[in-house]
């Protein structure tokens, strides 16, 4: 990296940068912590998820930052409703069973049992299955027992948010199948087989019930152009905690996005004495993996208008498939905001290269979307081989599996590559905006 910091000078507020280095040994400890054991997997809405919270506010506190105007600290609070799992009973040939079971559907009361007359059993051995499983869900014509094979353990948050769990904005919103008339699509997960002989039956209780959640969010005020935003994210929560393999059933999150969340608090301590021209935001999102709450929330309370540009990062702890010395940027030809960042490491060993992974869609499925949807040049920048990441979503994302030196490096060039943006020099085109 020295190489990087004597090479560079991105605007006067860059001309010091060699003496304001991100160090390694604080990337560590940050990263470390977040993805420690005792903190559960940081499953959003959860105490756990709250001690995560308390750690990036105190964080903040330090690198001298403002909470958000209006608020009175650093967490931005906001509430969800929806419906919540109260009991579920599992037995299978007589033994009860404590395997995931996820219910579809609205009805606060699921029950089923072993009747091919009104039953249909369905194996399901990889994500190609499980998407075409899902599609029939909207038309039922009799009730579906989906039994998931453990290779699809990953998937559980997911689907847990996406089919089961969805939130709502207030208590008029959540649909109830009051009626009991809807048919039902229960997915459990099989951690032993089920031969089609097997006797079983499911029951699951559920209840409409609020959720409570807090971004962690922290401004620098702008020197001379304070109504202009730039924006610095990534998300904070995780899986919580996942069947058991080997005897750990924490998904620590390390890569996903504990490396992100560090990059947040560490370029917070990077740009504190440099006097932005434009005002920098700094926000740690939560329930990013449970639908994208945080952000959405976040993103309602901001004039798009004013935001300048949004550096969200999402899984940075490896090496891209670029080699050492690179990240990716997600939509990199929807705007000219990775060309501006390349232009400003130019001499440098380090490079942004556009998403190699388009058919994956991710820059719709991180953080900057929300604002991305509003024309907002708001990309994320990762490293992940999310095509062959055998850790992602699984409880062996842990600190032990990333490369530190690599993710301080990133974060550096992040730091500087953003140098003309912050101090109002260079400005992103708009992206062109999603229209219903």
């Amino acid at each position: 990296m020295k190489k990087l910091i004597l090479s560079l000078a991105a605007g006067c507020m860059m001309t010091a940068a060699h003496s304001q280095q991100i160090q390694q040994k604080e990337v560590a400890r940050i990263i470390g912590t977040l993805a420690a054991d005792n903190m559960e997997g940081r499953m959003s809405g959860t105490p756990a998820a709250d001690r995560a919270a308390a750690f990036i506010s105190e964080e903040f506190k330090k690198a001298g930052l403002q909470p958000l105007p209006g608020e009175t600290s650093f967490l931005q609070h906001f509430s969800k409703y929806g419906i919540s799992t109260n009991n579920t009973t599992l037995t299978i040939n007589g033994a009860v069973k404590d395997w995931p079971v996820i219910a579809v559907g609205s009805s606060l009361h699921v029950q089923l049992s072993k009747d091919t007359a009104t039953c249909t059993e369905v194996h399901v051995a990889n994500a190609e299955e499980l998407g075409a499983v899902l599609e029939q869900r909207k038309a039922l014509q009799k009730n579906v027992l989906v039994w998931l094979d453990p290779s699809l353990t990953g998937y559980l948050g997911g689907l847990e948010a996406s089919f089961a769990g969805r939130l709502y904005n207030s208590l008029k919103d959540v649909p109830t199948d009051s009626n009991h008339t809807a048919k039902h699509m229960v997915m459990i997960l099989e951690k032993e087989p089920i031969g089609e002989q097997a006797n079983w039956s499911v029951e699951q209780v559920r209840s409409i019930k609020a959720r409570e959640f807090n971004n962690v969010a922290g401004i620098i005020k702008g020197a001379t152009k304070p109504e202009e935003y730039v924006i610095y994210s990534g998300h904070y929560d995780h899986l919580g905690i996942l069947p058991a393999v080997a005897g750990d059933s924490i998904a620590n999150g390390a890569d996903d996005d504990a490396s992100g969340t560090t990059a947040v608090i560490m370029l917070a301590n990077y740009f504190k004495k440099k006097h932005p021209a434009r005002t920098l935001i700094f926000v740690a999102f939560t329930a990013e993996e449970i639908g994208g709450y945080g952000s959405g929330y976040f993103s309602k309370k901001m004039d798009p208008a004013k935001v300048v540009a949004m550096f969200n990062i999402e899984m940075i702890g490896k090496e891209s498939k670029f080699g050492k010395n690179s990240a990716f940027i997600t939509g990199f030809e929807k705007s000219d905001f990775g060309t501006i960042l390349q232009r400003n490491l130019e001499g440098s060993a380090f490079h942004f290269y556009p998403d190699p992974y388009p058919e994956q869609n991710l820059f719709y499925r991180s953080d900057n979307a929300n604002l991305a949807k509003l024309g907002v040049p708001a990309h994320t920048i990762s490293t992940t081989q999310i095509d062959k990441d055998q850790f992602y979503h699984t409880v062996k994302d842990e600190v032990s599996t990333l490369d530190i030196k690599n993710i301080t490096d990133i974060i550096q060039a992040i730091a500087v590559s953003s140098g003309t943006i912050v101090n109002g020099t260079s400005t992103p085109t708009r992206i062109a905006p999603l229209t219903k």
